[in-house]
Order: C-alpha cells, then sequence, then structure tokens
C-alpha cells in the first residue's frame, strides 16, 4: 500500500471489499460510464485474479489492477478533479520507476487527457475490448432478416414446449454451480487459463450474489437446467450481462437465455451490454452475429514520450511538413484528409507542441510465401531547430517495438539511406531504374532509351490535352478504379518480397496522382491475344517530361504506347524508375532474404 500527498489530498490504495460497494457506486452514478468495467460487482469478482485496489481523492474514485510486474488504473469516476488525480497517479508512478498506464479509456475520456496532457499519452485502441452493445427492443424481438436464424434456432427450441424461463434467486445456484461443472467437463479439450479464470470468478459471483446486487436468469428444458446468466444494471439506461452459460449441444439453448433473460430482466433500460470478446474468434463472431448497434471503443493510455498524433494537432504537422518537405498546403491537407488515421503517425512533442513526425501505414508483403502485415514508414521529418536531438531515431526505434512488424521505407536519397542503415535498416526489393526517351526503342543496360523526331515533337505541341485519350495502339483505356487497379496490380507483381497496399491506399494513391497532373489508366485489349487481357498504367506530367509511376505493361508493350501517349500528354521524353526500398525486421522474420520483391508504389 502506498502513500503519496501532491497538494492537500492524500490516495490510500487498499484490496476491494464489500465495504466500498456503497461509495464505489455513488462516484460510478456521477459519471454514468457504460463500459463494462465500470461496476463495483465486476471489479470486485474479479479480485483475487487482479489484485483489484481501489482509492479515492479530489472527489473521484479510481480502482488499479495488477499488470505483470506493474499496475494498471482505471480512469478516474466521479464528479471530482480526474485531471488532479492522474497528475498525482503520474507521481506515484514515478516514484515506482514506471509509466501510468491507463485502461479502459472511453473516447470523451481519451479527448479529454489529450486535452490535458498533450503529447503525454500514447492511446491505442484496444479491439479486442470493444464492448458490444445492443437494443433492448432488438435482442427482444430479434426482428429482420439479419437475426432470421436466431429465431429459428428458438423456435427449435421451444419446439416441445418443454421450456421454462426462471428469475435467480439464492435457491437456483447449488444447480447453477452443477450445471457449470457439467458445462466445464463438456470443453475439457479446449480448456485454458483463461476459462479457469472465468470459472473461479464465476464463484465469487455465486458466493456474493445477493450482497453484490447481481441479477440472473435460469432456463429449463425438460425439467433439466441447461442455461443461465448473470448481470445487473451498467447505467440509468443500460444493462450489462456478465456471465453466460448454457450447452453448447443443444440447439437454440444460447439464444434463448439470451432473449429470455432481456426480455424478463432488462426492459426498464434502453441497452444491454454484452462486454468484449478478448480477442477470441468464436466470441466475436457470436457477438457479431446479433449486429451490435453499438461498438464501443476503449483504448489503452500509457506515458511516452512517443505518442500518435490526433486529429488536432493538423496546423503543427503541416507546419512541420511544409519546412522540411516543401509542400503546399492543399498537397498535405490532400494526404491528411484521405491517410491520416489516430494511430498511423507518431511525434514528439517539445515546447508544447510536435516538433518531430513520421507516419506509418499499414502494407502487406509476402515472405517466405505468407502474407506478413508491415507498415510503410512515410514523411519522417523534424522542425529544423529541433534536428540533432535524436528525434526521428527515437520514433522509429519505438515504432519498431510496438507494432514487431518489419518496418519498411523508400529513402529519397543516398546520404539518407546510410542514415537508415545506422538505424539496422537493410537494402530490400529490387532497384531497377529504366530511363525512355520519345520515339525508337534500344535497350541498354539497366535502361530503355528512345529517340524522338521534330515532327513527332510538333504534333505533341498542338495536341490539346484535355482530349479524351480512348484508344492506345490496341489497348481500349479508361480511368482506373481503385479496386481494378489493386487486382491487376496484386496479379501481376505478386511474389516473393511483393509489397501489397490495401484499396483504401490505392484510391489515395489515384487521388495524389490526379492532383499532381497524372492519370491512372485501365487498359483493357480490345482483339485477342496472349497478352493478359488488363494492364493498369499510372503516370503524371512534371514540364515537359511522362512520369511512368507503375505500369503492368512489359517493356515490348509500353514502348508501342509511348510515342501516342506521348503525344496525347504534350511530353517530349519519359521515364520510370523502381528505386527499391529498405527494411527493418523483426527478431522473428531476420533470416528473410529481403533483396527480392517489388516495392513500386510508394504513396508519395
Amino acid at each position: 500500500m502506498e502513500t503519496y500527498m501532491p497538494e492537500q489530498e492524500k490516495l490510500n490504495f487498499h484490496s476491494i471489499s464489500l465495504d466500498d460497494r456503497n461509495w464505489i457506486n455513488e462516484k460510478l452514478f456521477e459519471d454514468d460510464l457504460c463500459a463494462c468495467e465500470y461496476t463495483f460487482a465486476n471489479n470486485f469478482v474479479w479480485a483475487k485474479v487482479y489484485d483489484v485496489e481501489v482509492g479515492r481523492a479530489y472527489g473521484c474514485g479510481v480502482i488499479r489492477y495488477r499488470e505483470q510486474e506493474h499496475f494498471q488504473y482505471s480512469f478516474p469516476f466521479g464528479a471530482g478533479d480526474k485531471q488532479l488525480m492522474i497528475r498525482h497517479l503520474k507521481k506515484i508512478c514515478a516514484v515506482q520507476g514506471h509509466e501510468l498506464n491507463i485502461y479502459p479509456v472511453t473516447q470523451e475520456n481519451r479527448s479529454k487527457l489529450i486535452e490535458w496532457f498533450p503529447g503525454e499519452f500514447e492511446i491505442s485502441a484496444d479491439r479486442d475490448g470493444f464492448d458490444y452493445i445492443y437494443t433492448v427492443e432488438k435482442l427482444s424481438s430479434l426482428k429482420g432478416k439479419k437475426l432470421h436464424g436466431k429465431r429459428n434456432h428458438i423456435a427449435r427450441f421451444m419446439d416441445e414446449g418443454d421450456w421454462q424461463y426462471v428469475s435467480m434467486t439464492e435457491e437456483h445456484i447449488p444447480e447453477c454451480r452443477r450445471m457449470a461443472k457439467e458445462w466445464v467437463s463438456l470443453r475439457a479439450e479446449k480448456w485454458n487459463d483463461e476459462m479457469e479464470q472465468e470459472i473461479s470468478v464465476l464463484e465469487e459471483a455465486f458466493s456474493n450474489f445477493t450482497e453484490l446486487g447481481l441479477c440472473g436468469g435460469v432456463l429449463y428444458k425438460g425439467g433439466e437446467l441447461v442455461a443461465f446468466t448473470i448481470g445487473e444494471p451498467l447505467n440509468k439506461d443500460t444493462f450489462v450481462v456478465h456471465f453466460e452459460k448454457a450447452f453448447p449441444d443443444l440447439q437454440g439453448a444460447y439464444p434463448m437465455i439470451n432473449q429470455q433473460f432481456v426480455l424478463h430482466e432488462a426492459q426498464g433500460f434502453a441497452y444491454v451490454n454484452r462486454e468484449e470478446d478478448t480477442g477470441d474468434p468464436g466470441l466475436r463472431k457470436a457477438k457479431m452475429s446479433y449486429y451490435p448497434d453499438i461498438l464501443l471503443r476503449k483504448y489503452k493510455a500509457v506515458e511516452s514520450r512517443v505518442v500518435y498524433a490526433n486529429e488536432t494537432e493538423w496546423d503543427s504537422i503541416m507546419e512541420i511538413w511544409n519546412k522540411c518537405f516543401g509542400d503546399d498546403r492543399a498537397y498535405i491537407e490532400l494526404y491528411l484528409k484521405n491517410r491520416f488515421e489516430n494511430e498511423n503517425m507518431y511525434v514528439i512533442y517539445e515546447d508544447g507542441r510536435p516538433v518531430s513526425m513520421a507516419s506509418l501505414l499499414p502494407v502487406q508483403v509476402t515472405m517466405g510465401g505468407k502474407k506478413e502485415n508491415a507498415r510503410y514508414v512515410y514523411a519522417v521529418a523534424t522542425l529544423p531547430e529541433y534536428r540533432n536531438r535524436g528525434y526521428a531515431s527515437e520514433i522509429i526505434k519505438h515504432a519498431a517495438q510496438r507494432c514487431g512488424e518489419p518496418l519498411i521505407l523508400q529513402p529519397a536519397d543516398r546520404d539518407l539511406q546510410g542514415y537508415y542503415e545506422k538505424q539496422g535498416f537493410s537494402d530490400a526489393f529490387c532497384e531497377s531504374p529504366c530511363w525512355i526517351y520519345a520515339g525508337k526503342c534500344t535497350c541498354t543496360a539497366g535502361s530503355h532509351i528512345v529517340q524522338s523526331g521534330e515532327s513527332e515533337l510538333r504534333a505533341a505541341e498542338e495536341m490539346p490535352v484535355e482530349d479524351k485519350l480512348d484508344l492506345l495502339g490496341c489497348w481500349l483505356v479508361s480511368d482506373a478504379e481503385a479496386k481494378t487497379y489493386k487486382a491487376v496490380r496484386d496479379q501481376f507483381f505478386e511474389s516473393e518480397g511483393y509489397v501489397e497496399w490495401d484499396e483504401k491506399a490505392i484510391a489515395y494513391a489515384i487521388r495524389e496522382n490526379q492532383f499532381c497532373n497524372g492519370r491512372t489508366l485501365l487498359l483493357t485489349k480490345d482483339i485477342e491475344a496472349e497478352a493478359p487481357p488488363k494492364a493498369v498504367m499510372m503516370y503524371r506530367i512534371e514540364r515537359d517530361v511522362l512520369h511512368i509511376i507503375e505500369t503492368t505493361l512489359n517493356d515490348d508493350a509500353l514502348h508501342d504506347v509511348l510515342p501516342e501517349l506521348l503525344e496525347y500528354t504534350g511530353t517530349t521524353w519519359a521515364y520510370e524508375r523502381n528505386m527499391g526500398g529498405m527494411v527493418l525486421l523483426p527478431d522473428r522474420l531476420k533470416d528473410w532474404d529481403c533483396r527480392a520483391g517489388y516495392l513500386g508504389l510508394t504513396l508519395g
């Protein structure tokens, strides 16, 4: 038990007990919280598993749990000064030599942390902890086509009419215990530590059912107990379900106890919170099958020097971007509006604002014949007056540790390549420069060169760029949509080391290319041929130059269409260059041969 006294308040933590029920419920009522963790009973029954302790100060309550060697704290609850409570918790953790870790953090409280402690907490969504919330009306009636299967299962359960639902009392608990033991025996092959913990927690609920103010229901079939459930009011309009057990081989038992419990115990509420899925695939599928009306986002917040950028920091991000890369506001806004998300850009604060940044865009890379999640590192930048302090290196190191995934990038020049080598990156993906000039094609080692005639250049100057391009050689031409572009690209480039972007990223690449005076084409064969029936090409015009960003045309096909494309675009020469890239591999993938593969499209 620690005691710390900043300013005038004392904060003592002690093991949660039934004596804490009244004051904790009073503070929870003041906030009317909707996350399933915020009930006294839920924390009491899990107390032995997580060494749950509670404390109060500044008009707030706070709960802390054992998290490996350190503690995890709830976000303060109650009508008091939460900001001051968090400052107090930060000091306690500093004395103990570790960072403050807060969970769960709701969307509203995430905003408060960002406002109160800018640049001090890395706040990340915990998908495995999202709560599934449904309307009482939906779970009671199961109306609609989507829930037709649930109604069918219930109908089968009710076929013989030998069923009964009863509200749970203390008298039902002994047979619920017996049923729980039988339920465990049926799952012996799948048993694990988490299930063992849940059964011990269920026993705590049984043993303190009345004292905790819990509510339950039991379901009988043929005179035998086949299902039970336990819950309680969460706030003024939401009921929470903590436990639900049914024999899995009895058709309709689970949907039946679900519906009957809501029909009999939750009719005074608008919503039912059925808690999280903890990342279990089967449980996630089951909870999603009821189509939640709200998937309540919950976050983890950990004190950190490197934090995720948030939506309030765009002006600072644009300042860094403009000073470091020279792009104008319109271009930067295009990126932020299309690619920025709460958890794909890291920043470091100094003097009350972000001064260093790096984006981490999700991609997949084929490694050892398998798709591996990875991150493309983009727009790494530090304001000039804050350079030479190791901020960019700190961000990259933090990203590598937190993501546990390969980090991929494409250095802008050789000097930067040396810098990234010092950070642990290695050369990766094939570099194959290809230079192309207008006219007849002659190939040299590693290059493709075509010379242009004077009459062709005059024709190009006279060609209106806005004229519609319908045909290139034997290819029909149209503007490529992201879905089609991705499908053609994936089929053509897929091989070991291929870096695959998702459809959202491809859509941005097309928009960014158009913004930069480019066009993205879908090419379709208008005659029978051995070549693939579809190809794609992304190009942009840079003064009098045609830059081929990417294409799935082979060299011969590309050289065939280039004269017409140069004439159409009014350019005098063209080039294509694949610069390859670099990769920082996590330990589990250190043996991967990173020299092969295709990076190509780098989204900016």
